[in-house]
């Protein structure tokens, strides 16, 4: 028997009207002075005032950064570890989607490091390097349901210079608490609630996909493949509905607890798209799942056969495969990669990219050239034959 390290120990306080408890939350983590991270999209939002208002009431006025980009760069955590040391401020309050929550624990991770981030790259081997003690605390409020960086001991982070996405990690990078409150989500778009969601079932998906060894993470990937199939139509439908908000935000954590197994190809593929064009990532990762899923199958048919039926849909992988393709054309999900307006035009630069990302080793099928070009070719073509 293969021997493994397993560990589910963040600290999470869910439930509709959570985010009163912030000041509890904040206290409990040993801040007295937090910078507020968020992006420019949030910041100027109700969600947001109301957040910083219930803060305000219990006495603590927070610094707010709000320098962060959609996919979030290298820049954007340095100017706000300078505004964290100019302000002294003793923690971080991470506070949106990914891109914020990245930034933010890329931030307190860098707090009172030496050297640069690119130093602490985990990829290389360097996470460490970093001083535990230089980690200023974390509390993360997600207000999307998909990247569950909320949970994650890890940030996503772009390096512009090589058009790069870098992985920074430590665990004490973890949130001291998560505050998990499910109207907090109400608000975003169909398109993000869409992207996020699709990042959230892909994230269940290839974990259960990749081959290390994680029963335990293999059953939080099953059933939040399941909140997922019956509640992102839900919220699709009804974004008002919390009850459906709720269950794909406990999906999104359980997919980034169940990712600690690995990922694979769809997020080595989406992270250069992302890169070079900008694309939301969980909607570029929904265009691949499918495609990536066909050309995995001699390596996963009979678990996504056992999940099809856990599903209650017929117990083969050709059932499982056309009700994700029926949920991806019910959601607007493209169905080729020129939804999102990327073309063929950088394939070999994307493929070459895809086969040294990080999640690429994890893939259940080797990603060589030519698996790697048939993957996204078939995302260009749209074709599932």
């Amino acid at each position: 028997m293969t021997s493994a390290n397993w560990s589910f120990p963040t600290e999470v306080w869910f439930g509709a009207g959570r985010i009163a408890e912030l000041p509890e939350a904040i206290a409990a983590a040993g801040m007295e002075r937090p910078l507020f991270v968020t992006d420019k999209g949030l910041a100027s939002l109700p969600v947001t005032s109301s957040a910083l208002e219930i803060l305000r009431k219990s006495g603590i006025e927070p610094a707010v950064f709000s320098e962060v980009k959609p996919n979030p760069v290298l820049k954007n955590v340095e100017d706000g570890v300078a505004r964290l040391r100019a302000g002294k401020h003793d923690g971080v309050i991470a506070f949106g989607g990914g891109s914020a929550l990245d930034t933010g624990k890329a931030i307190a991770f860098m707090a009172h490091q030496k050297g640069g981030l690119w130093d602490y790259d985990f990829l290389l081997g360097y996470w460490n390097r970093a001083d535990p003690a230089a980690i200023a605390p974390i509390v993360t409020v997600p207000t999307t349901a998909g990247t569950g960086s909320d949970v994650g001991r890890g940030a996503m982070i772009t390096d512009e210079a090589t058009h790069t996405k870098k992985v920074v990690f430590h665990p004490s990078m973890r949130a001291k608490i998560v505050i998990a409150d499910p109207e907090l989500t109400v608000g975003m778009p169909a398109f993000v609630t869409v992207g996020t969601g699709m990042d959230a079932l892909a994230h269940c998906i290839e974990s259960l996909s990749t081959t290390y060894y994680h029963p335990m993470c293999d059953a939080i990937a099953v059933e939040g493949i399941r909140l997922i199939f019956e509640n992102l139509p839900k919220v699709h439908a009804n974004p008002n509905n919390i009850e459906a908000r709720g269950h794909m935000l406990s999906a999104a954590a359980m997919g980034a607890v169940a990712f600690q197994k690995g990922m694979g190809a769809v997020h080595a593929l989406s992270h250069p798209i992302g890169a070079l064009y900008d694309t939301h990532h969980g909607m570029t990762n929904g265009v691949f799942l499918p495609y990536v899923m066909l050309v995995n199958r001699p390596a996963i048919e009979g678990k996504i056969a056992r999940l099809a039926a856990y599903l209650a849909l017929p117990r083969s992988f050709d059932a499982f495969v056309a009700a994700l393709v029926d949920l991806r054309a019910r959601l607007g999900v493209p169905h080729t990669l020129s939804g999102l307006s990327v073309d063929c035009d950088r394939r070999d630069e994307i493929v070459a990219m895809a086969m040294i990302d990080s999640c690429a080793a994890e893939n259940p099928v080797e990603m060589s050239k030519e698996i790697t070009q048939e993957i996204f070719d078939r995302a260009v073509e749209g074709r599932l034959s």
